[in-house]
């Protein structure tokens, strides 16, 4: 099958890679020395799902037409690289890759003739150098839309992918984009310190401010109606628990995370984007909890400083000790 792959960085590279190695015909969209990397020497994989080398087509955009397209930009470039790649894309299935909540609807927006789905990767991936990335962390792809049962677009687009890495068409895929933005409350706190999410979650001052704003969060996501997706152990249940409980209590979740991850340190996609000079997605994740609650006419002051944080390392290029960290969130967890 002629696959397109638009963002093939850390999770769009792998997934690239993988569909490459089962035999599909793929082509990926980059840019600077990563695109030129790939065209010399090929989109290298390294990690936990094995090694491969995908010799694949690489261009700033799409050349050819696909007949299933999987757009794994970051959040803010998703309508941009839309855009740039619709004349290829009209028709074609087309598969999300994206953190926060509002990529799918954008999709359907700017694609009405698409059949548009949402895919959820939980693996943890990291962009090593031009041309290469690492899978650190294995675990399921979602995929679905809405909040009924999986629409056949995204029982096939899983189909295809369930043949190079785990992937599971599931209902309520609403209710788990909420479950996944909860789960992305670990990124802000690597890029605000730059170090990574076990030793963010492992420091127990770091831990405490974490547990808080994934407890906020939560909340947050009660308040509005949403039933939580059942995804890598959470459920609604569980994150009931994690809004009601004691705060010592609620760190079961970050805690079950980090046990998770293994050893090898993962530095979250946030991190990543600093460490690259590149912007960062937190506006669409504790920033999305901060709109949501903004929505609900109330406030979700951890998030907010947790995003405006992420924005002053993003300016400054300086990391935060976690001493000052501590001092910065003190009045507020």
């Amino acid at each position: 099958m002629r696959i397109g792959v638009i963002g093939a960085g850390a999770i769009g590279g792998t997934i690239a890679a993988l569909l490459d190695r089962v035999g599909h015909l793929v082509e990926v969209t980059a840019r600077g020395e990563h695109l030129e990397k790939i065209r010399s020497s090929g989109l290298r994989l390294s990690g936990a799902w094995g090694d491969h080398v995908a010799r694949v087509d690489a261009a700033e955009t799409l050349h050819t037409k696909p007949e299933l397209v999987f757009l794994c930009t970051k959040a803010q470039d998703a309508a941009a690289a839309i855009r740039e790649n619709r004349a290829q894309l009209t028709g074609i299935p087309f598969v999300v890759v994206q953190n926060g909540l509002a990529g799918l609807e954008q999709a359907r927006t700017l694609l009405p003739g698409s059949d548009c789905v949402g895919a959820l990767a939980l693996y943890a991936a990291s962009f090593l150098s031009p041309g290469s990335v690492s899978v650190t962390t294995p675990a399921t792809t979602y995929l679905g839309a809405g909040s009924g049962a999986a629409p056949e677009a995204a029982v096939a687009a899983t189909r295809i992918l369930n043949a190079a890495m785990p992937a599971v068409a599931i209902e309520n895929f609403s209710g788990a984009q909420w479950t996944k933005l909860i789960v992305n409350q670990i990124n802000a706190m690597p890029a605000i310190t730059g170090l990574s999410a076990q030793d963010t979650l492992g420091d127990r001052r770091l831990r405490h401010i974490i547990t808080a704003g994934m407890r906020e969060a939560t909340r947050v996501g009660f308040d509005a109606g949403v039933h939580y997706g059942s995804i890598q152990g959470l459920t609604n249940g569980l994150l009931r628990f994690v809004a009601s409980a004691p705060a010592w209590a609620g760190q079961i979740v970050p805690l079950m995370m980090r046990r998770r991850m293994g050893e090898t340190p993962n530095p979250g996609s946030t991190l990543q984007s600093i460490r690259r000079g590149q912007a960062t997605e937190i506006d669409y994740l504790n920033g999305a909890v901060v709109g949501e609650a903004a929505q609900l006419g109330r406030e979700a002051p951890i998030n907010a400083a947790l995003v405006e944080l992420v924005h002053e390392v993003e300016r400054t290029r300086r990391f935060l000790p976690a001493e000052t960290v501590v001092e910065r969130m003190r009045a507020l967890v």
